[in-house]
């Protein structure tokens, strides 16, 4: 199992390009594009959006062909000058070019990767193979240029720029994330482990391909996960998929994020919501799982490092990074 790979960290100044690592652009969303641009300069960074995020670049449901794709980000991998890489937006695309990715290229000059949705089955692919730090957080088009308008307010904005540049800058433990809101205690108790997760129908694909995480990645973890447009039954199989893979045996606390269209149950043998399916599960496990916690597909991200060593606390509804995600330089 490869030992934790921290970027290095990024500094004033430094050249952000924003690609698309899955998705196209889609035609409207360009003064999206813009603001989201905007946030990262707010940031300190200099940005340049490829030319892979463009309209008119298109494959299906992705801007390009998977080797277009892994040729985009090979480039931006190896390109001294490019210090940071953030996904546009999310999509269906890149397990189609897991294979092509230059681990090389991330091992000789480890970069922060930074989006959520499919791409974090880029993170934990990356972080499987080479122990790349991957930075669960926000995506440009939808995440920078619109969540962070349309569900936070200023206040909120200026607290994750700030929380975000010392993440990204500051080769020091960035302690307490800041809710928006009221996190739940589903499960109490309290533990310290290396985060590792994602979208969750993306981390039971990634178990069927060759980037699986092996099983001692998730020895003492905190397994963080979101999910979007799926019943709890679907939830409730997936769960099921890492108890019998025995994760849910390994893990030493849960945090699930902020649900997207996820009916519960209704019918047959009663009600169901996701907390029931999750606990349901779980069973007798004895791990702390906090609940509602600010990332997903519907609330501004909180940046979330793979590899990172995190201590969730569900009896006081919190969640800290213990270490740093970037290496100084």
């Amino acid at each position: 199992m490869p030992a934790i790979l921290r970027p290095r960290a990024l500094r004033p100044g430094d050249l952000v390009v924003v690609t698309a690592l899955s998705g196209q652009l889609e035609p409207g969303e360009e003064p999206l594009l813009a603001r989201g641009v905007a946030i990262l300069e707010r940031m300190g960074f200099r940005v340049r959006v490829s030319a892979a995020v463009d309209p008119a670049r298109s494959r299906w449901w992705a801007a390009g062909t998977p080797a277009e794709q892994a040729a985009e980000l090979n480039s931006l991998l190896r390109d001294p000058e490019v210090r940071a890489v953030v996904a546009h937006t999310g999509g269906q695309a890149t397990v189609g070019y897991l294979d092509l990715i230059d681990l090389e290229a991330i091992r000789a000059d480890p970069k922060p990767i930074v989006g959520y949705s499919d791409i974090s089955l880029l993170h934990m692919a990356l972080h499987a193979r080479t122990g790349l730090v991957g930075f669960h957080a926000d995506i440009a088009t939808h995440g920078f240029g619109s969540d962070w308008y349309t569900l936070g307010d200023e206040a909120r904005r200026t607290e994750l720029v700030d929380l975000y540049t010392r993440v990204l800058t500051e080769p020091e433990a960035p302690g307490a994330l800041p809710p928006q809101g009221a996190w739940e205690s589903w499960r109490p108790g309290r533990a310290e482990g290396p985060l590792f997760g994602g979208l969750l129908n993306r981390l039971i694909l990634l178990q069927a391909t060759p980037f699986a995480p092996d099983a001692e990645r998730f020895e003492g973890a905190v397994l963080f996960w979101e999910e979007l447009q799926r019943p709890v039954s679907r939830i409730w199989n997936d769960l099921h998929t890492l108890r019998l893979s025995g994760v849910l045996d390994r893990i030493a606390g849960m945090v699930v994020g902020v649900p997207t269209e996820v009916t519960p149950h209704e019918g047959g043998g009663g009600r169901a919501d996701l907390r029931d399916v999750v606990l349901d599960v779980l069973g007798e496990r004895d791990i702390p799982v906090l609940a509602q916690v600010d990332f997903g597909h519907t609330s501004p991200n909180l940046p979330l490092p793979l590899g990172v060593r995190a201590r969730v606390d569900a009896d006081n509804r919190t969640l800290s990074l213990l270490e740093p995600a970037v290496a100084g330089r």
